[in-house]
């Protein structure tokens, strides 16, 4: 199981130290999902040190644990998301597009380049049939956030409940993809894979079904890592030994 987070600069923690928490939470993956705008900072960065501690393949032999690069698109025009969109997917292993509103959840869901629609309802949007229905047919994964159910409380955590009850009936209804996660900026905000399923099943939520959105952020960086190889045509096309490319 996958657990995706937000680090430093765009969050309170190092990846290295989530991923030392996430490892001896018994997590298989950690995605970090950097903000775009952070992400080509990143990449700017000379200190090497630096990239060292963000290298995902520096961090998974130190830690033994899946390391996922990830970028978040948070945008209010569609158009400019479409070409912060583009321009990631030739680099990230996974892409996701921060929700909230009517017309980012539409944009989202209608781009068959966007992995994972997160944060569908924060900002009050709703979630109905037709966006749902788009991101079964699209591959969109739909993000359920425990995040404010664990770290709010009173009337937020009831209406965070209500939000996510009535967004799983949608997406189960019409048979749409999901991802789960606490979306937590902070090691100290982790929770194990174990907690979060006993807290989504206090508020209702099937225990398998929240191990399968939680499964589902490692399904998304295999599917991706295999497109972005050389060997990768089209989807069951993969290069032979007497493919070349032109």
């Amino acid at each position: 199981m996958y657990e995706a987070v937000h680090a430093h600069p765009g969050g309170e923690t190092t990846v290295a130290r989530h991923a030392a928490t996430a490892a001896r939470y018994g997590y298989e993956g950690l995605v970090v999902r950097t903000r775009a705008a952070l992400a080509v900072d990143d990449e700017n960065a000379g200190d090497e040190q630096t990239n060292r501690r963000r290298d995902p393949t520096a961090l998974a032999d130190e830690y033994g644990i899946d390391v996922v690069d990830a970028v978040e698109v948070d945008a209010d025009d569609p158009s400019q998301a479409a070409g912060t969109v583009g321009a990631a997917r030739s680099t990230r292993t996974a892409v996701c597009v921060v929700g909230g509103d009517d017309r980012r959840n539409r944009f989202a869901v209608e781009d068959p380049r966007v992995d994972v629609l997160v944060r569908p309802t924060a900002g009050g949007g709703g979630f109905n049939h037709v966006l749902a229905k788009a991101a079964r047919d699209n591959g969109v994964r739909v993000e359920f956030d425990l995040g404010p159910v664990l770290r709010a409380s009173g009337g937020d955590r009831v209406r965070a409940l209500a939000d996510l009850r009535k967004l799983r009936e949608i997406v189960t209804y019409y048979d749409a993809p999901h991802v789960v996660s606490a979306n937590p900026s902070s090691h100290l905000e982790l929770r194990a894979p174990r907690e979060l399923v006993a807290v989504a099943a206090e508020a209702g939520f099937d225990p398998e079904w929240v191990r399968e959105g939680l499964r589902e952020w490692g399904v998304v960086a295999a599917r991706n890592r295999e497109r972005l190889s050389g060997d990768f045509i089209q989807p069951g096309v993969r290069r032979g030994r007497y493919e070349t490319e032109r």
